[in-house]
């Protein structure tokens, strides 16, 4: 279902990870908050606040992840790429995440301050997400293993 304000089906599906004990309602107004918190930084670089943060989302999006393979009593981490939902679901989830572990005062501050560092590639889940890549690189030897 596209959300109330502005009909996107993103929206939502962050909103959706972002709710509490089925609050939805209190979720679309962190959500909604924290987007206009980011709208001044938005309007300097001439984009609405939803693309800002779409841009933000696609730069925290892993392309590579490891999951483990048992051959043989070894256990070898092996790179695979991800899935093009799974992509979108598990950006949303690292976002989502370190923004609870940021400091600050309300969430809806705390997301929009990891918005922004996504957007300017930059804070945790961005990090995530080049360590994510790293790993991946650092087992291309074992790319073999796929299943």
């Amino acid at each position: 279902m596209p959300d109330p304000k502005f009909g996107d089906t993103l929206v939502t599906q962050f909103v959706n990870n972002l709710m509490l004990d089925g609050k939805k309602s209190i979720a679309f107004g962190i959500f909604y908050d924290a987007l206009d918190l980011v709208a001044p930084k938005a309007e300097k670089e001439g984009k609405p606040a939803l693309e800002y943060f779409k841009k933000a989302l696609e730069n925290i999006t892993p392309t590579v992840e490891v999951k483990s393979r048992r051959v043989g009593g070894a256990t070898f981490q092996v790179p695979t790429e991800i899935r093009p939902e799974r992509k979108v679901s598990v950006s949303i989830k690292n976002m989502i995440l370190y923004s609870r572990k940021r400091s600050g005062h309300s969430m809806a501050e705390k997301l929009a301050a990891e918005i922004v560092a996504a957007y300017n590639m930059e804070g945790a889940a961005f990090k995530r997400k080049e360590d994510m890549h790293k790993m991946a690189e650092a087992n291309r030897a074992f790319a073999h293993f796929r299943f």
